[in-house]
């Protein structure tokens, strides 16, 4: 049977949310969460005092520089890094990868390798594979990419696999901390063993190869220390923890950030008064990767999703950490954290036990909920799945079909698409039940969409 006890107290945590109000249920929360209204409200009362950052004298400048720094610092502690000097923030996870794809990409030399596996978002494989295919080629470097196989069944990696390909040439071993498709959490500490023991020789002596994590999927619901997991690099995006404002972060070790190249060049990510004919010195860390003018409210209140996330979690009626001066406590985050994992693996262990109920279906992943994220991904014979998405939303579910940019898992597998059904701290295990029993009655009455393109897409399938 699966438990029903929970230690969030989730209909306090629902009132903060208007789209929840709305009467929406939202199953796409691996594609992007709700935000919850202090932050929208948050951005309305920051915005009569807006003005530049690092540019300006006045007091407003001086304050929003002050807050915008803040900013760094409560992601640092969030996820463990030692400090701001540990942070980059971009526009998504995308461009943190690519960040680090075009900072590292003159490091390579021929005859290297980067291993990536066959599980990865798109966005942490394509920029690889235009690296070793179409940039590194022209200036004479071949760079060779290898990608580890699943399991199909389980949605598990193939450690050996991943061990044989991992050798003296191996710069860089890139892994989803968990997929957004077979919603498989990957064991990290496993796969650092096997980065550190390539015995890569990297500029600065050491003899190992670097991990880059894709933490997008697995910050939001998870207790995260990156010195605990000793990774190189780690990704993620606030439009995935609670916050739409186009924030993503790249965290890196210091000396890693210290000696890369930037990303892009100009603005605040120069030294000042150091643009010279001949010569141009970079700002300090973390400013060296923050090119122009960033999106300095959406920093801002992104940062603050941390600071609301962990009072939903541990004290959904008052504010604890969210806009106050608090240094956030470690042990708050873990409890917070593990609250919300335990949360969601009940939803999922739920979605699971009622959705394998359904006649034809085929379940991508785990099927232990303990192993996985809070996403399930499935398809049903006879049935287009962007068909089971949009009869899904004429009964008012929002979910989600497509390859979920998971290209590489779903060729494998040989299936164009599948639907996926993923759930945060603000659904409810009754909500999860009436998705599923829409779900059955989709499938058991044949039910289709009335809009024309899934007609079109259901003739065509």
């Amino acid at each position: 049977m699966v438990e029903t006890e929970s230690s969030l107290d989730v209909h306090a945590i629902r009132r903060h949310f208007p789209a929840i109000a709305k009467g929406r249920i939202v199953t796409n929360n691996a594609a992007s969460t709700q935000a919850p209204k202090k932050l929208a409200d948050l951005f309305r009362e920051l915005s009569p005092d807006y003005e530049n950052v690092h540019r300006g004298q006045s007091n407003a400048s001086r304050a929003m520089t002050n807050l915008f720094e803040q900013s760094y610092d409560t992601i640092a502690d969030f996820i463990g890094a030692k400090s701001r000097k540990n942070i980059a923030l971009f526009r998504n996870t995308t461009e943190a990868h690519n960040a680090v794809m075009y900072s590292m990409m003159t490091e390579f030399r021929d005859g290297d390798n980067v291993v990536v596996t066959m599980m990865e978002h798109n966005s942490n494989y394509v920029p690889w594979y235009a690296m070793c295919r179409e940039i590194l080629p022209h200036f004479g470097v071949n760079v060779e990419y290898r990608i580890v196989n699943f399991d199909a069944d389980t949605g598990e990696l193939d450690l050996e696999h991943m061990a044989s390909l991992v050798d003296r040439r191996t710069k860089f071993v890139c892994a989803s901390g968990a997929s957004n498709f077979f919603g498989t959490k990957n064991p990290i500490s496993k796969i650092r063993e096997i980065a550190n023991s390539s015995g890569y020789v990297q500029p600065n002596g050491e003899r190992r190869s670097y991990l880059l994590l894709d933490g997008a999927q697995l910050v939001p619901s998870t207790y995260i220390d990156v010195e605990a997991l000793d990774v190189d690099f780690l990704s993620f995006s606030f439009h995935k923890v609670l916050a739409p404002f186009g924030i993503g972060v790249l965290y890196g070790k210091e000396h890693l950030l210290q000696s890369m190249r930037p990303f892009l060049y100009g603005g605040d990510m120069v030294a000042s008064g150091q643009v010279g004919a001949e010569l141009v010195l970079y700002n300090d860390l973390p400013w060296k990767f923050s090119a122009g003018t960033p999106n300095i409210l959406g920093a801002i209140v992104s940062a603050q999703a941390f600071r609301i996330l962990l009072d939903l979690a541990l004290s959904p009626n008052e504010d604890v950490y969210f806009m106050t001066e608090k240094k956030i406590d470690r042990k708050d985050v873990r409890d917070a954290m593990d609250r919300i994992t335990s949360y969601n693996r009940l939803l999922t262990s739920r979605a699971l036990e009622r959705i394998s109920e359904i006649p034809g279906i085929h379940i991508y992943g785990p099927k232990d909920a303990k192993k996985r994220t809070s996403l399930v991904a499935f398809n049903v014979d006879g049935r287009s799945p962007h068909g089971l998405a949009d009869a899904l939303n004429e009964f008012g579910v929002e979910s989600r079909a497509g390859c979920h940019c998971a290209d590489l898992a779903h060729r494998e597998l040989m299936i164009p698409a599948s639907c996926r059904l993923s759930f945060y701290i603000y659904n409810t295990m009754e909500e999860v039940d009436t998705v599923i029993d829409i779900l059955g009655k989709i499938v058991r009455e044949g039910i289709y969409a009335k809009a024309p393109a899934v007609a079109n897409a259901l003739a065509t399938s």
